[in-house]
């Protein structure tokens, strides 16, 4: 197992393949650098008493690993990802950005299993040399799923532009070439390594869009156009002001990916193979939302309760009920993750399966909530998030004092407390990444209408339409 230092010099003498705002930049970019330690704390933790149960895990095959790198086994290894996952987001404030990467490997897992049981070629042999690769160097790594899609009411192959969805564009003996690009993709810019997987069910038109494959970050022909968010603190430093996102625009510019990165190869007849992956991969992504979610809104209950507290009113009756909002989303999200786990079920190739609808319906209800949630933190904050003074003016020598006597709340809480408070609470609210976490808090991990196909695809309705039938006296045909 590696340190975060470690993987930071890694990253840092990848080829610059990174365009921000026009430039073209290398990974040690200052912009970059927010999210790339909020990684490298998912590697330092590793022996800290808090989290090294959890971080660590006892592989059969390659000994002792990180668990962002392990292929989930049983009901506990889905229970501890999720409490991993909480408990780590409690410290970013939100994204620990290594749960992409390995839930698409799970997802991987399973589907080159069945994909080298239909088709013969040699799927889940290349994934598992691919998985030891994966597990011995402690890899991090992105997945790119979400394709252009181009005009939404036509499928990929009725496309004016075929490579609005990536596809394979050639096939050679020693590889495959493909073009297209991805897009929506969290911190690809600060992964070592690409999965890149199908977004969608496919039809037999459609066999060369069925490709998944991994590459390295900084390969051939690959363009991350990336954004990049940060918390910004010019008098004070906090946690808060080290935290920051990172998406990418993925453009695959007639890629090369050799044979042994290859675990779907978008030949004749795969076209089936591209919903499964789609599919599973978009599952256990949800089910890790019910673990950072929670945290996001521990995180927004405590920064409410805490301006509740300094402004006098935490005892008020409307107060009181909206922080048991809050804490209601919290616990349902991630109730409904362990609900999942417990009622899992184990693939033929070993891995573990968390049940569909309770992911789904976990997701769904955390996505639903969101901006209910800022609306409350909004509402007990009032307008100060959006009007309140720059740092330089509230700590300079002239002006600060004044502004230092006016922004006081309770008698006992400091105006520096205060105006600490309220400078995150700006962040949170009125800030680009705030803006950026907010659209995540809905549309991450999937839209919430692909979240109802798949609840209402995995629930037994005619079971519940015969008790409407028998509670109703109406006989069955």
């Amino acid at each position: 197992m590696r340190t975060g230092e470690e993987f930071i010099q890694k990253l840092h003498q990848m080829k610059p393949n990174v365009f921000i705002n026009g430039e073209t930049v290398s990974r040690d970019d200052p912009r970059l650098q927010a999210v790339a330690k909020i990684i490298a704390m998912t590697l330092d933790k590793v022996e800290e008493p808090d989290f090294k149960d959890l971080l660590k895990v006892e592989s059969q095959d390659y000994g002792t690993i990180n668990r962002f790198t392990h292929i989930h086994q049983s009901v506990d290894d889905l229970l501890k990802k999720q409490e991993l996952t909480r408990k780590l987001c409690r410290l970013t404030g939100g994204c620990v950005f290594r749960c992409m990467g390995i839930d698409a490997m799970n997802a991987l897992s399973i589907i080159t299993h069945r994909a080298e049981a239909m088709t013969g070629q040699p799927y889940n042999q290349r994934f598992l040399k691919y998985l030891k690769y994966w597990q011995e160097n402690d890899i991090v790594g992105s997945c790119a799923q979400t394709d252009p899609k181009g005009n939404r009411a036509l499928r990929p192959h009725q496309q004016a532009d075929p490579d609005l969805y990536l596809r394979v564009v050639e096939h050679r003996d020693d590889g495959i070439v493909v073009r297209g690009a991805k897009n929506h993709i969290t911190a690809a810019a600060v992964a070592e390594e690409i999965i890149v997987l199908p977004t969608r069910m496919l039809t037999p038109e459609e066999d060369e869009y069925a490709v998944a494959f991994a590459i390295p970050g900084d390969w051939d022909g690959v363009k991350l156009v990336t954004r990049a968010s940060n918390h910004k603190r010019e008098h004070y430093s906090c946690p808060s002001g080290d935290f920051g996102d990172v998406e990418n625009f993925i453009i695959f510019d007639d890629v090369f990916v050799p044979n042994d990165r290859v675990f779907l190869g978008g030949r004749e007849g795969e076209h089936a193979f591209g919903g499964w992956t789609a599919l599973l991969f978009a599952l256990y992504h949800r089910h890790s939302y019910t673990g950072c979610k929670p945290a996001t809104s521990e995180i927004l209950l405590g920064f409410s309760a805490l301006v509740s507290e300094y402004n006098g009113i935490e005892d008020k009756k409307h107060v009181q009920s909206k922080l048991a909002d809050l804490i209601s989303v919290c616990e349902l999200v991630y109730a409904a993750g362990i609900a999942a786990a417990h009622t899992a079920t184990k693939d033929d190739s070993g891995t573990m399966i968390p049940d569909a609808v309770f992911c789904n319906v976990g997701r769904k209800h955390a996505g639903k909530n969101y901006y209910h949630e800022l609306e409350i933190l909004a509402d007990l904050a009032g307008g100060l998030p959006a009007t309140l003074p720059h740092e330089a003016d509230f700590y300079d020598e002239t002006i600060g004092p004044l502004l230092q006597k006016y922004i006081k709340r309770k008698e006992d809480v400091s105006s520096d407390n205060v105006y600490k408070l309220y400078r995150t609470l700006s962040d949170i609210l009125c800030s680009s990444i705030g803006g950026v976490s907010a659209v995540a808090g809905l549309h991450g991990g999937g839209s919430p209408q692909m979240e109802d196909v798949a609840i209402l695809k995995g629930y037994d309705l005619e079971s519940r339409k015969k008790i409407a039938k028998y509670l109703a006296g109406i006989s069955e045909d």
